[in-house]
């Protein structure tokens, strides 16, 4: 499956980066290596693992790439937590994330199960 392009999990999850981005951009300049860094990589996994998954020969090999996306959208999800504790982030620029990536989370475990 190699058009991971016509994929709604992918494409949400590029609008997810995208919001990632515009949400830290006003993260303290003195975390730029640190949290902000981590949260922008986190973010851009979820949709490169998507892409490259598809772009495997198997249904296992996709289904593995799945579950790396799936992880770092875990880790997103806590980095995101730990940013509104230390209220480096809005409430509500959270809250409307914090659902975007549980959606792609749910996308993602059903096209996991598509797969099997």
């Amino acid at each position: 499956m190699n058009k991971f392009k016509e994929l709604k999990v992918w494409q949400k999850s590029i609008q997810l980066v995208t919001n990632i981005y515009s949400a830290t951009i006003n993260f303290p300049k003195k975390e730029i290596y640190g949290i902000t860094s981590q949260i922008r990589r986190c973010a851009v996994s979820i949709p490169s693992n998507i892409a490259e998954g598809a772009g495997r020969g198997t249904k296992k090999d996709f289904s593995h790439f799945l579950d790396i996306a799936k992880d770092s959208s875990f880790e997103l999800e806590t980095q995101l937590i730990i940013s509104k504790e230390l209220g480096f982030i809005d409430h509500n620029i959270y809250v409307s994330i914090f659902s975007e990536l549980e959606k792609i989370q749910k996308m993602i475990t059903g096209l996991q199960k598509s797969l099997n």
